[in-house]
């Protein structure tokens, strides 16, 4: 059906939207969410009695290290995304396996999407660095939405289509 495909593009397309604005927001704000990053790897927000506080990392080269690696990482998620919609677009309406075919950046940038926000955020970030416990600063719940929709998307695009009648 056509209006499933139209549907696949449009919520590829409004994944792809959202973390492109995330990105652009990292970058022309850099310094707001950078805060933010060096509070999470400071882990200076977390609860005073925490014994894992020697996991903390304290350099500032290595706080923008791993903003810049989150940064990059959301540009290539928007862009394959962006990337996979289009070439969607374009076999609109080809036969189901060439449209098919067209998902595979778009699941591409979905995977890693979903690693950036489950992985990286809510791993790392919420477990590794005790992100949880900052009240300030707990992505976790942010991050969950997010790492949500992009696996909800990922799972609908991902399913096989019917030819066009």
């Amino acid at each position: 059906m056509l209006a499933i495909r139209l549907a696949k593009i449009g919520c590829a397309s409004a994944v792809a939207f959202y973390v492109a604005l995330v990105a652009f927001g990292n970058v022309s704000d850099y310094w707001t969410n950078f805060a933010f990053v060096t509070h999470v790897l400071d882990m200076d927000q977390i609860f005073a009695g925490s014994d894992i506080r020697w996991r903390a990392v304290t350099s500032p080269a290595l706080h923008h290290a791993f903003y810049i690696l989150i940064i990059a990482a959301e540009i290539v998620v928007a862009g394959l995304i962006g990337l996979g919609a289009f070439a969607m677009a374009r076999r609109l309406k080809a036969p189901a396996q060439a449209f098919h075919e067209g998902k595979s950046l778009a699941i591409g940038g979905l995977t890693l999407g979903f690693l950036l926000y489950e992985g990286g955020f809510v791993a790392i970030g919420g477990e590794w660095f005790g992100m949880w416990q900052a009240q300030a600063s707990d992505g976790v719940p942010s991050a969950f939405r997010v790492l949500m929709t992009i696996l909800g998307v990922l799972i609908f695009i991902s399913l096989k289509d019917e030819e066009l009648a």
